[in-house]
């Protein structure tokens, strides 16, 4: 839905002030950090762009300590689409918002299903500034917004400015190379606009050892040469390109005639594990279908298959709009789409012996949304009271399609050596099968009416409440209430209950993630892996279609600002999160079960072995503190300014399957750390500006893998500290050296995960490549 000034995006001279006019969780004009009714993180252009990345996800998690960006190396589509959580949640229980409008999930599905918007589609140098809402708002702007919202504000201003980077990491590798240009132009009464290209080139890291498996196969194999490592753990090599556009026109007396689009195309390669020829026979075994062939003829030092993928990711916006007066409206249109195309290359369909490719196309996921929205703001005088009331009300059509392209044949096929043993399919990841292809469709509805009040100067009042039907599971109705009161003109006490959903998608509702095989003793094809909760046999052993995950959320803080430049705010918050979504545990089809489905007709029911199934599993309770503080002032020669954030955070399963498994129930209450805080502070001075900034993540725990023993580690609290220094030799160019974790600091080994030449554990919510140095030229036409 459209939010905030229905007329424009605010403008203010410096988004870290208090002062700054925000758009974000409220539809009433003027509103300012200050004054919201909920916390409200904004970050300017400015602090954007000092992050010598190019990925706004992970620029987002260096300044809130709340927000959390994992790396996933080999972890099929995660290392390339890495999951972002607020608040410890899930990644799709935060709402992402372009100018105020939704923006569209990312195409894969993550971890327990989460299926979430990917901020690496929004090119980072487009943006004016970042406005993050702690505080659930379903009831303002539908499902997702369970943790916050996100909302991204592209750069409508005037000029052209280009940059180009480059940087390393202390290891010698990750080479990274990064150039973007913006040029924005006033049109006519007040119109604008603006195009950003930019384009980012990322190689390979490598934070391993040499697997303990190969150093024993080659010493049984004197005569080859393996590659040290075999198996590579780092980041992907990843090369982006990226559009953005926005633009506004007047329309005689109808309005303004904008819109907005954002275009991004990614191509990405990274290892996954190595194949080792003494302990695979399902790979490298002898096969009465194919007398003669050896597979070690082609890989005779085993192999690792290279994952990748082909990203492309737009979305266009298309809307008019009428601010001023007593009332204010907007209508729009939105289309987003995002498709992946994986590949493995390097690996073999073993089943297909000598028939196999070495090559495979896997298929693609789609992920398609179209919005339609009307929305409009009534400014009721009611004259006793110190404001006129904001009535905002709206309503919304959203479509939602997903789909699964299968991928080639022989990325899935099970040949004629499954029969003695040999394993089907790409081997690594199998492509998807023509089982699982298909396209599936939701449909939605939604109404809602929010309303602010100043009832007196020192006490404002919020109330919103929304209703959406979806054509997949039916309705939900959810609402909030917000409050503040100034004790002071410069100290404010503020609280917020709101109620809150996350629908199931299309994706989580429908999609299979399956495989196929042949048993060797009765040569009957089978399947395993995931099914559709909706599926005929998954319902047969007792799957349910999804609802939605639902939440109660309570907070309330205070919040303050003082003359000589200290501003700052405290929020403590409770969010329960019921029916969160998870995969059944997995169930053997056994002869006696499979002739019972026979027997009642259920259609491929002979062919299943063990499966699961996407589920309303369990429910859990988060509780926490932020902390924010910023201080800015004239300082002898220049100007200080000091900001800190600290964030603490505790989630507790209180219900479910996993509250009854400890072994998982740590795993998942443990997993990111409770404590986080970072700091920073920019000094500048004539031609010069220094900038220090320090990242604190407390102690968090690590499955180890083991089923016995040492289920867990235990990883200590790490700091990183990052330094730069701009030199601006005129006004229109600057020069910035810098480096992100200048002290080379690395955290704790992964003690039990070394086995396959991982250091560091797969699962760090921080970077673990060491420090990056990088130099960047600004300039300004």
């Amino acid at each position: 839905m459209a939010i905030g000034a229905l007329g424009g995006q605010a403008r203010a001279d410096d988004a870290a002030t208090v002062d700054e006019v925000i758009v974000t969780g409220t539809r009433e004009v003027g509103r300012t950090q200050f004054t919201t009714l909920a916390p409200i993180d904004v970050l300017s252009e400015k602090t954007i762009q000092a992050s010598a990345t190019a990925q706004l996800g992970e620029n987002l998690a260096q300044q809130i300590p709340s927000f959390i960006v994992q790396r996933l190396p080999t972890s099929d589509g995660l290392q390339f689409v890495r999951p972002a959580t607020l608040r410890n949640l899930s990644p799709d229980q935060t709402l992402v918002l372009v100018n105020g409008k939704r923006f569209h999930r990312s195409a894969f599905l993550g971890s327990r299903g989460a299926q979430s918007a990917d901020l690496a589609q929004i090119p980072s140098f487009a943006v004016k500034r970042i406005e993050v809402l702690r505080d659930g708002a379903s009831a303002q702007y539908g499902s997702d917004a369970i943790a916050g919202v996100i909302n991204v504000i592209l750069n409508d201003e005037p000029g052209v400015r280009a940059f180009a980077q480059a940087g390393q990491f202390s290891e010698g590798d990750g080479e990274t190379y990064r150039a973007g240009v913006r040029a924005g132009m006033q049109l006519a009464e007040d119109g604008h606009l603006a195009l950003t290209a930019e384009w980012s080139d990322a190689k390979a890291t490598s934070r391993s050892r040499q697997r303990q498996d190969a150093i024993d196969f080659q010493t049984a194999n004197p005569g080859l040469t393996l590659p040290n490592p075999v198996q590579r753990w780092g980041n992907p090599d990843l090369e982006t390109q990226s559009l953005a556009l926005d633009g506004a026109v007047p329309v005689a007396s109808l309005g303004e005639l904008y819109g907005f689009a954002t275009f991004t195309r990614t191509e990405g390669v990274n290892d996954i594990n190595w194949r080792n020829p003494a302990s695979n026979p399902g790979i490298y075994g002898r096969s009465s279908a194919f007398p003669g062939f050896d597979l070690k003829t082609i890989y005779p030092a085993g192999f690792t298959p290279v994952e990748g993928v082909e990203g492309e990711d737009y979305q266009t916006v298309l809307g008019l709009r009428q601010d001023g007066g007593i009332i204010s409206w907007d209508i729009s249109a939105s289309y987003g789409r995002n498709t992946s195309s994986f590949f493995l290359d390097n690996t073999i369909n073993a089943s297909l012996g000598p028939n196999s490719p070495t090559s495979f196309d896997l298929g693609d996921l789609v992920q398609e949304e179209f919005n339609l929205n009307a929305d409009g703001v009534y400014r009721l005088d009611l004259g006793a009271l110190a404001e006129p009331v904001n009535i905002a009300f709206g309503a919304e059509r959203r479509v939602e399609t997903y789909g699964i392209k299968a991928g080639d044949p022989a990325s899935y096929a099970v040949g004629p050596g499954a029969a003695t043993g040999l394993a089907p399919g790409a081997n690594g990841f199998p492509g998807f099968s023509d089982i699982q292809a298909g396209e599936w469709e939701q449909e939605s509805y939604a109404a809602y009416v929010d309303v602010e009040a100043q009832l007196t100067e020192q006490w404002s009042l919020g109330g919103a409440l929304r209703y959406e039907d979806f054509s997949e599971f039916g309705d939900t109705v959810n609402g909030k209430i917000a409050s503040r009161f100034a004790l002071t003109d410069n100290l404010a006490l503020r609280g917020s209950w709101s109620t809150g959903f996350r629908a199931p998608t299309p994706g989580q509702l429908n999609s299979t993630s399956t495989s196929q095989g042949l048993d060797t003793v009765t040569l009957q094809l089978f399947t395993s892996g995931r099914l559709s909760p909706t599926n005929p046999v998954a319902a047969f052993l007792g799957a349910e279609p999804l609802s939605p995950e639902e939440s109660d959320t309570l907070a309330g803080g205070l919040t303050w600002r003082t003359d000589y430049g200290f501003t700052g705010s405290i929020d403590a918050y409770q969010i329960d999160v019921s029916d969160r979504f998870s995969s059944s545990a997995s169930v053997t089809v056994t002869p006696a079960i499979r002739a019972q489905l026979v027997a009642a007709g259920v259609p491929g029911a002979s062919a299943f072995t063990r499966v699961n199934w996407f589920t309303n599993d369990f429910d859990t309770r988060t509780r926490g503190v932020d902390v924010v503080g910023a201080y800015d002032r004239d300082l002898g020669p220049g100007r200080l300014n000091l900001t800190g954030a600290y964030n603490y955070n505790e989630t507790e399963v209180t219900d479910g399957a996993i509250a009854t498994n400890a072994t998982q129930k740590r795993q998942f209450e443990e997993r990111t750390p409770q404590h986080n805080a970072t700091a920073s502070a920019t000094y500048g001075f004539g031609a010069f500006e220094v900038t220090g900034r320090a990242r604190y993540y407390g102690s968090w725990t690590d499955s180890t893998g083991n089923s016995t023993g040492d289920i867990f580690q235990t990883f200590g609290a790490v700091t990183f500290v990052d330094l730069a220094v701009s030199y601006s030799p005129t006004e229109r160019i600057s020069i910035r050296v810098g480096a992100e974790n200048i002290f080379d600091t690395y955290p704790d080994e992964a003690v039990f995960q070394a086995s396959r030449g991982l250091i560091y554990s797969r699962n760090s919510p921080y970077d673990t490549n060491g420090a990056m140095y990088y130099l960047r030229l600004d300039t300004t036409f």
